[in-house]
């Protein structure tokens, strides 16, 4: 098995999934069952799974599609999108899911991370972070699929949310999501080496070298990407697949 974890990041809309650039312009890529199906003959060892519309505010949770997806996967799953309650959180994990990613109310009721670490443990809870550079300096979080500023600085945010009890920290950069041009290191180094804990990076993957250099470089405990693992060639040509391990073996040694 890879040291470095290398997780693919689903974006469920509706019934199906999608891909952005930038939290813009989803694309659709596939059926969600299919996919996983795809990802377990790959042995690929986690996936995440989001649901930008619930994100957003604008549906309920899935959970008869997330009971679905989860009893599909052979390997551990995270589901993020719209969680706000403990019983959320305490029906997903009952669902099979063993993490759940929060955003939006981790900066709204920080309690529940709280709560929910000490109820199911912290290593079920990870805290997802939008980030978006400012020009001038730092950067700031942004809740709602993007869509909502918050002010708050998110190396503070991070420094925040591992005192109160979460298990990783899942780093999305909106302004490389889904343009392959690689990870923002600077981001991630920020990040890694302001907390203890696992920070996931995600954002701008196009080669298997832009995965190396968000280890190497940036300090990230694992990688996520999505473009990388679901488009094929310039024209973004829909092709879910995944690098075979001694593939990515060698990209990381």
């Amino acid at each position: 098995m890879l040291k470095t974890r290398v997780i693919p990041c689903l974006l469920l809309k509706g019934q199906g999934l999608v891909k952005t650039l930038q939290f813009e312009d989803p694309k659709y890529v596939g059926d969600p069952i299919n996919a996983v199906r795809i990802f377990n003959e790959k042995e690929v060892d986690e996936l995440i799974l989001l649901d930008i519309l619930a994100t957003a505010g604008q549906r309920p949770l899935q959970m008869k599609l997330i009971s679905e997806i989860a009893g599909e996967c052979f390997m551990p799953l995270c589901y993020g999108g719209g969680i706000r309650t403990l019983e959320q959180i305490k029906a997903i994990l009952g669902l099979g899911v063993e993490k759940v990613a929060i955003n939006a109310c981790a900066v709204e009721n920080p309690d529940l991370i709280r709560n929910a670490a000490e109820m199911f443990g912290s290593q079920s809870i990870v805290v997802a972070i939008d980030a978006k550079k400012h020009p001038a300096d730092g950067y700031e979080v942004l809740t709602h699929s993007g869509k909502t500023a918050t002010g708050i600085d998110v190396v503070k945010h991070a420094v925040r949310m591992e005192e109160i009890g979460c298990g990783e920290i899942f780093l999305n950069s909106v302004d490389r999501d889904g343009m392959r041009q690689g990870y923002d290191i600077d981001l991630i180094r920020q990040v890694s080496s302001a907390v203890s804990i696992p920070v996931i990076a995600c954002g701008g993957a196009g080669s298997l070298s832009h995965i190396a250099d968000a280890v190497r470089l940036g300090g990230a405990s694992a990688v996520a990407a999505g473009s990388l693992f679901v488009f094929h060639g310039r024209h973004r040509a829909v092709l879910i697949s995944y690098p075979p391990t001694a593939e990515l073996e060698g990209a990381l040694r």
